[in-house]
This record gives C-alpha cells, structure tokens and sequence, in this order.
C-alpha cells in the first residue's frame, strides 16, 4: 500500500536496543528508513527475514536504515536474552529495538505481524506491506526513496526470489489456520474442551473422528492461556488433521533442559526427506524415530513436504514440555506444483531463515 508524500509522519522510538545505540526518526531524517514489525517466533516474519537482511546489507551505504521492531506474541519472547538469542541466531545486523509492552506497536497502529513501513528522508510514511511476499515492490519502492535522497545514486538490480515459492507462478493452496493451544485461542477437538487453569486427563475421541482446524489431547495436561503443558510422568500425546505444505509448533521446556518431543506424520515416523532442520532421528526398541529436541522457547520446524496434502501429525510428548501455536505454510515450487492428494508426496529440507 502506497501513502501519499507529505500525509502521515512516524511516532519516535524505543529503549531497549540491540546492534545499535538507540535511535529516534528524527535523527535519520534525511535517510530512507524501513521499520519492521516482527516477532521471532512468528513462521511468516521468519520467512521475511532473509529479505530484510539482504536490503540492509545492499543499501545501509546508500542512505536507508533498517529497524527491526521486535513486538512479542508470547510472554517468553518479552525477554532481551530470549531475542537476543534469536538475533544472533538468524544472524541479523541491522539495528532492533525491543516493544514488549506494544507501545511502538500501538503508535503506528500496527495490526499484524509482519508489517514492513517505508519512511521517506523527511520521516514521512510511504509504503505500507503486511505479511509475506511482495518483495519486489518493497524493493521498488526502497530505491525510488533513495533516488529522492540522490538523484545520481547507483543502485543494482532488484532480488531475484530467495526461494522457489517466492517466485512468480508458484502456487500457493488455502492451508489449515493458525492453531493455538492456550485457552485463550485455541481450538481443542475433545470432548468437553478445556479444563482451564488447571491439570486434567484429555482422551482421544474414537478412531476416524479427527476435525480439522483443531487439535486433540491425550493425558494428562495443564491448560493455561497461553500454551497446553504435558504434566506429570507419563505418556502425553498431541494429534491434528492437517492440509498444508509444511507445519511448525512454538514449543518451550520450561522444566527441563531439554524435552525431546517424537514426531509421527500418517502413523509413521517422518522420512529423511520429510525431515526439517530441527528434525533428529535414532533407533529405539529397533525401531527408528523422528524427534525434536526442544531447547529454547522458540518455534521449531515439524515437518516439510514439497507438496501440498492432508496429513495426521502426532506429537509424543514428555512431561514438561509447552505447546503454544501451530502454523502451516502452503506456498510450493511451481516444478514441483500439483493438486493435493492425502498420499505423502515427495520431500525436501525446509529452507530456514
């Protein structure tokens, strides 16, 4: 979305900041500046990142300022050393700044995550661009600022696409939405739904019976508003009806350090071409298992197939572990585009940020 030069200016910012002393717009008047609202967490501002990184890096010299605004889903992504930790991880250099409490949020009246604002060298908005894609004219748009800064700056060629499924043609199929697991949100297929705020038995509803759009429980587990925790010893079981390309889950151990979580895609464990980048594997009782290793409280990435399907994905979990949010992706490579079908396709790595 384009905004009319001279109409709408930006809010000063921030406090606490992260590979920058801090910074307000005043100050960068005269430069271009791109303000990304994103929280680590979020699968979507992950995808975006590789982009925001790229353009820092390409026009940092050439008159713009990237800041990351860092404005958190989950309590646990309120915190510096949790983002930093993300920071260094995703290996981003432009400067961050941290809005926990929402305030630069709610002073440019952001609604979702990720949005991306363009500013012009008199601090004015320009561009506004919510969620994924639409790089090129982000990109556009960020050298027509600069050229208003210098006329006779030199500028190189726009990106081509970072990845396949960013590439024009590439299909993109209505995948299953976001599924929280807090009382707050969330959608929870058994019988009777949530025992909120306290620990109770969850059962599986008969065989066949699985809805999409939620997710069930099995054993014991505290339900609160933010996550679903597996509580006591003993076997704890979470299953979902999918349709998607790929699925990711914010998990946190918050007992232990470290809860490794198996991992079961249509009864059977995940193949090597199935598997992510956070995926294991071993061989236990002779049998071989898919597994996650939850460390830190971030998203982890479940499960990546190619193509797009419908799927039952099963987690087996230990006590301790916290299950926040499922997210879905459903953008594929148009070589490898086709009409979903439930049999499993064939698989590649996820390609992280």
């Amino acid at each position: 979305m384009r905004v009319e030069k001279g109409q709408v200016r930006a809010p000063e910012i921030g406090r606490v900041w992260f590979n920058s002393p801090p910074l307000t717009f005043r100050q960068l008047r005269g430069r271009a500046v791109l303000v990304d609202f994103w929280d680590y967490t979020c699968v979507n501002c992950i995808r975006t990142l590789p982009y925001v990184q790229a353009w820092h890096e390409r026009y940092k010299d050439k008159g713009l300022t990237v800041i990351g605004v860092h404005t958190p889903e989950f309590t646990f992504a309120q915190y510096e050393s949790n983002v930093e930790r993300a920071i260094l991880e995703f290996g981003l250099t432009y400067p961050m700044v941290l809005d926990s409490n929402f305030e630069l949020w709610n002073a440019f009246g952001n609604r979702c995550w990720p949005t991306k604002y363009l500013l012009d060298k008199d601090g004015y908005l320009r561009f506004v661009h919510f969620g994924e894609g639409n790089y090129g004219e982000t990109e556009r748009v960020i050298q027509e600022l600069l050229r208003e800064i210098d006329s006779n700056v030199s500028l190189p060629s726009l990106f081509v696409p970072r990845r396949a499924e960013d590439a024009p043609g590439a299909i993109c199929y209505p995948a299953t939405p976001e599924i929280y697991l807090g009382n707050r949100r969330g959608r929870i297929g058994n019988a009777g739904g949530f025992r909120e705020d306290q620990i109770a038995d969850y059962s599986y509803p008969e065989a066949g019976s699985l809805q999409e759009n939620c997710f069930y429980l099995q054993g014991k587990w505290a339900s609160t508003a933010e996550y679903s925790e597996a509580a006591e010893e003993g076997e704890h079981r979470i299953k979902l009806r999918y349709s998607a390309a790929s699925v990711n889950l914010v998990m946190a151990s918050p007992r232990k350090d470290v809860n490794e979580v198996v991992i079961l895609q249509d009864g059977k464990p995940l193949s090597s071409r199935q598997a992510t980048s956070d995926v294991r594997f071993r061989t236990k009782n002779d049998c071989e298992e898919s597994y996650i290793a939850v460390q830190n409280a971030r998203m982890y990435f479940l499960v990546n197939n190619a193509g797009f399907g419908e799927h039952t994905l099963e987690l087996i979990c230990p006590s301790g572990l916290a299950a926040f949010a499922f997210t879905f992706t459903s953008c594929i490579d148009p070589e490898q585009s086709r009409k979903p079908e439930p049999a499993v396709p064939e698989n590649s790595l996820l390609d992280r940020a």
